[in-house]
């Protein structure tokens, strides 16, 4: 089984090395091996970061993800609670995303608004065009960011 030295996963993972310590402090890698003082990483302690990183991402906090570990460590019978923190970070990801996809639309609008307004000279055409007289893509994006909420 390959192993790997706390510098090599902190390059793997472009983590500190003092977080991977926390982590390890916070008992994130409950079977990792130390030789000489020295954590000895597994291919198991980089499937756990994938993991931790993962959740991270999500936007979960380390004590939770702690917990996550320890109903690993447990087996199969916390299978249930799993997925339900899984089935959540699902949910609150996808209403992330949700929100950044409104921005990004706004965002595109605008830049079109812009690019229309900078090749007319100012920006009445676009004013006579709205609300609802955009090209269709732009109609699209305009009714995503403005109509959406009424």
């Amino acid at each position: 089984m390959e192993t790997y030295t706390i510098g090599q996963i902190s390059e793997m993972f472009q983590l500190p090395v003092s977080t991977l310590r926390y982590y390890d402090r916070e008992g994130l890698f409950p079977e990792l091996r130390r030789q000489s003082g020295r954590r000895i990483f597994s291919e198991r302690e980089v499937e756990a970061l994938r993991m931790i990183e993962c959740l991270k991402n999500s936007g979960l906090e380390i004590r939770d993800i702690k917990r996550f570990m320890q109903w690993c460590g447990e087996g199969p019978s916390t299978y249930p609670q799993r997925k339900r923190l899984f089935e959540a970070r699902r949910k609150a990801v996808e209403e992330e995303m949700a929100h950044l996809q409104k921005t990004l639309n706004l965002l595109e609008y605008k830049c079109w608004y812009y690019e229309t307004a900078i090749r007319d000279g100012d920006e009445e055409g676009i004013q006579n065009m709205l609300p609802d007289g955009l090209p269709k893509e732009i109609q699209r994006l305009y009714d995503e960011v403005f109509k959406a909420d009424a």
